[in-house]
């Protein structure tokens, strides 16, 4: 944009109108930051509902999944929000300092750990059967992101427990399966148990459809690369700054994520004392939380 575009812009007010989407656009909990994610939703009651299908590995890639580990807790210089290297095999500040803590002997500091313990987060190309809160998702490619009660259902399926029951490879084209994502609210909390499996079937008939979905997809390989961490060194030093032991660079108010553990919806609150009682309060939610917790990330790395 040139300077004179700019002064036409501010006369015309457009440049305020575009502002004003954009911070929409971010308080949206429906859009997201990340278009590639696909998050299913909840009505008033806490109750949702959607069929995904699971799609097979990416071309060029042999697993249908991507897995991470992460940390997300608060101290007294703030929030750590990271994901850990030990996704990938290496060592981790966070991981080691739970060790120590844990080896200590007191059980205070094993609250600690519980409270600091890794996350495990995974993650899958789905393809979208239907989305009654937002039927334009449907017939769409996107990530799925879920957790372990999430992957269990996936493992039950294809090691039955039953010997009556058929295994199946939820990620087969051809011998696959839709999912039914049931979403109810238990104990204030989102609870996926009701999700199941349905009968066996084709996604679609064409194959050739089913190829252009296929190159569609997106890098699961990607999720896990060198650049979605950060350096042993930097992650030692912002954990030294969320235990208080430096001081923090400016004060950052992060979100908390957890799939399995979802207590209604968050969204960003620019009061810093109003959000850090809101983000506070939903230290055990999801979905929705995602998008809170990227932006108060955008600002711890400013």
């Amino acid at each position: 944009m040139s300077f004179n575009d700019l002064k036409k812009q501010s006369s015309l007010g457009s440049l305020t109108q575009k502002l004003v989407k954009e911070v929409e656009k971010m308080n949206t909990t429906s859009g997201g930051a990340d278009e590639r994610l696909w998050k299913p939703e909840v009505d008033k009651t806490g109750n949702g509902y959607a069929v995904i299908r699971f799609l097979p590995a990416p071309e060029g890639e042999d697993i249908p999944w991507a897995k991470m580990y992460s940390h997300a807790f608060q101290g007294p210089g703030g929030w750590y929000i990271e994901n850990s290297l030990t996704t990938t095999g290496g060592k981790d500040p966070v991981s080691e300092h739970n060790r120590e803590l844990w080896n200590s002997g007191n059980e205070s500091d094993k609250d600690v750990v519980r409270r600091q313990k890794r996350k495990l987060s995974y993650y899958a190309n789905i393809y979208v059967v239907k989305d009654p809160t937002n039927p334009q998702n449907e017939g769409g490619v996107f990530l799925y992101k879920f957790g372990k009660k999430i992957f269990d259902k996936v493992m039950e399926a294809m090691q039955p427990e039953f010997e009556d029951e058929s295994p199946i490879n939820p990620f087969d084209f051809w011998q696959g399966a839709n999912f039914k994502l049931k979403i109810v609210k238990k104990d204030g909390y989102w609870n996926y148990d009701k999700s199941e499996f349905d009968a066996v079937s084709p996604l679609l008939e064409d194959d050739d459809a089913l190829e252009a979905l296929w190159k569609k997809q997106y890098s699961l390989a990607a999720v896990t690369a060198a650049d979605q961490f950060k350096s042993y060194d930097d992650l030692q030093k912002r954990l030294k700054y969320v235990l208080g032991q430096r001081p923090p660079a400016r004060r950052v108010d992060e979100d908390v994520v957890d799939e399995d553990n979802t207590r209604g919806s968050y969204t960003p609150d620019f009061n810093a004392r109003k959000a850090q009682e809101t983000v506070t309060a939903a230290v055990s939610s999801s979905s929705d939380e995602d998008d809170a917790l990227s932006y108060f990330q955008k600002l711890a790395e400013e």
